[in-house]
């Protein structure tokens, strides 16, 4: 196959009767589709909260005001907002409520300590934060200059009844530090600021595999656009339910679950924490008909003891996305309830989703298909020449949703974007390759690859390998540093409980010799309790590079 094949689309021919090729962006702004979709549905459930239901209306009403409030407090356009939240009506509120008002969110991870919040009002130069009441002193701490701080409690969205076990958290007195409830109380701002699709609304920032996490620019345009690329393929429609579990300020649950949702009409059951109890309790409770997860909520589920109360092949959608699907979680998954997990693909320099599985065509172990509107290329690092098809490469996208850049970054800016054939193009730094059909196959991260002797060695394969192990619970694999070979690869394994002190290092290593090439083995294999993880349940590979460098055990 030539390479030209790549610019043919040979992955057309699998979009369900009726996709279209590309999509028409709307023009305007999220806030005017807003607007529009709310008003429409003013007397339906929007959301569901613990058991408190907010009608479309009501979000609404909440929306303008929070926004008249915001712009009582000095709130210009184009000013950054960081939202340090984590899943509840408030986030809705404020995310909606600032772009009301013609601001920027800075979504700002949960889990985040003091130090990294720092980093990132800092480089966005955020003007005010809502932050949840129990993150106050966290923010407190990062002794960043604001002038306006909004303290949420969760506890005020419950039900009045599941207010009495909840503990209300005292919020300090101060110049500047409001409650969110006091922003509900401003006059509304009934018509939103005018914003163009080329305007500025987000601004999420990337964890990065090195140096300090880089702001992406996000415009109401690429929202928009990624709203209708997914709608044109995986359609959400009015009377959908959605579990809204994943994190809002992550770009997936953001863009694919709570943007994605409330302009299309359905409803979110939402969680402030991902308990697997609660999800398939909700799933049967509420009748679901779309369910997004992670990889490792997948490797939870395919052995609870309440998966087997859910229907999953009457669901329309069955999503894995934010890391790798193992083959071994998808069959398991699938051999216990009967449903085909479909893997996708995307980034936050994509607005979420670039890549997506049919639903009645998923490739295991691809992450399928680029959506509507999205041309995927696979080109050599060095050169940035498609390479030919079947071969590993770099991904390159280009579409209406990839960002424009990386926030006052020029220097990565020249670096993550080219032109070929006169379109401009995103390097994901992911080393792919596209089959004949046009499915894609994930390898590993670019900055990950090990080069042993001159050899690429891709630390995923060796944690697939690992995985498969009957008595391997999680794998991680980095590149150690050494002038002799350049570096080789070294293995953190978490085995189960019932193997622990019992499996060696000399038995994983005769596993893996029958199942790698000599040179892929790895020179060392470290046993742990746990591994560090991402906030969406990857493996931290940069943790784990970080203490190999850092010269820890």
């Amino acid at each position: 196959m030539t390479q030209t094949l790549y610019w043919e689309r040979p992955w057309l021919r699998f979009y369900p009767a009726g996709t279209p090729e590309g999509v028409e962006v709307p023009g305007g702004s999220v806030s005017a589709r807003v607007a529009e979709a709310f008003h429409a549905r003013a007397k339906e459930v929007a959301l569901l909260y613990y058991g408190r239901a907010y009608r479309y209306g009501e979000l609404l009403e909440g929306i303008q005001r929070f926004a008249g409030g915001l712009r009582g407090l000095g709130l210009r356009p184009g000013d950054r907002v960081g939202l340090y939240l984590a899943n509840s009506p408030q986030f809705a509120l404020a995310y909606l409520g600032v772009l009301w008002a013609g601001g920027v969110v800075v979504p700002v991870s949960p889990l985040y300590t003091s130090h990294e919040l720092r980093h990132q009002l800092t480089d966005s130069g955020a003007r005010f934060l809502v932050v949840q009441d129990a993150l106050l002193e966290n923010a407190l701490k990062a002794g960043v200059s604001l002038e306006g701080v909004i303290v949420a409690s969760p506890r005020e969205a419950l039900p009045a009844w599941q207010r009495l076990f909840v503990r209300p958290l005292s919020v300090p007195k101060g110049p500047g530090i409001l409650p969110f409830a006091h922003l509900l109380r401003a006059d509304p701002l009934p018509v939103p600021e005018a914003r163009t699709g080329e305007d500025l609304a987000a601004l999420p920032y990337t964890g990065g595999t090195t140096g300090l996490p880089k702001g992406v620019e996000i415009t109401h345009g690429n929202i928009l656009a990624a709203h209708r690329m997914v709608q044109s393929l995986n359609p959400f429609t009015q009377g959908n339910t959605l579990l809204a579990f994943l994190p809002f300020y992550h770009i997936y649950g953001q863009v694919v679950l709570l943007l994605g949702g409330l302009l299309s009409g359905a409803r979110l059951v939402v969680f402030s924490t991902p308990d697997p109890d609660w999800i398939l309790e909700a799933m049967v409770r509420y009748r679901a008909t779309h369910f997004f997860g992670v990889p490792s909520l997948y490797e939870v589920l395919r052995d609870h003891p309440k998966s087997h109360w859910v229907d999953w092949r009457r669901l329309e959608v069955v999503v894995s996305g934010a890391d790798t699907l193992h083959e071994a979680t998808a069959e398991a998954f699938a051999r216990r309830t009967g449903r085909e997990i479909a893997e996708g693909y995307g980034m936050t320099e994509t607005t979420s989703v670039s890549h997506i599985n049919p639903r009645d065509r998923v490739k295991r172990g691809s992450f399928g298909i680029p959506l509507p509107g999205i041309q995927a290329l696979v080109v050599d690092p060095d050169t940035l020449e498609p390479v030919p098809v079947g071969e590993v490469g770099e991904l390159a996208l280009a579409g209406p949703n990839v960002t424009r850049g990386y926030w006052r970054r020029e220097e990565e800016n020249a670096r993550s974007f080219f032109t070929q054939e006169g379109v401009r193009f995103f390097r994901t730094g992911d080393l792919v390759r596209m089959d004949e059909e046009g499915y894609f196959h994930f390898y590993d991260r670019a900055k990950d690859m090990i080069k042993y002797k001159g050899r690429p060695v891709f630390p995923r394969e060796i944690e697939e390998a690992l995985r498969a192990h009957p008595l391997v619970k999680a794998a991680g694999v980095v590149g150690v540093p050494d002038p002799r070979v350049g570096a080789y690869p070294k293995a953190y394994v978490v085995l189960e409980p019932e193997a622990r002190g019992k499996v060696t290092e000399e038995d994983l290593l005769a596993f893996l010799a029958e199942r790698l090439a000599p040179y892929k083995l790895p020179k060392e294999i470290e046993f742990r309790g746990e591994l560090p993880k991402t906030d969406v349940g990857k493996v931290s590979r940069r943790e784990l590079r970080e203490e190999v460098e850092g010269g820890a055990a």
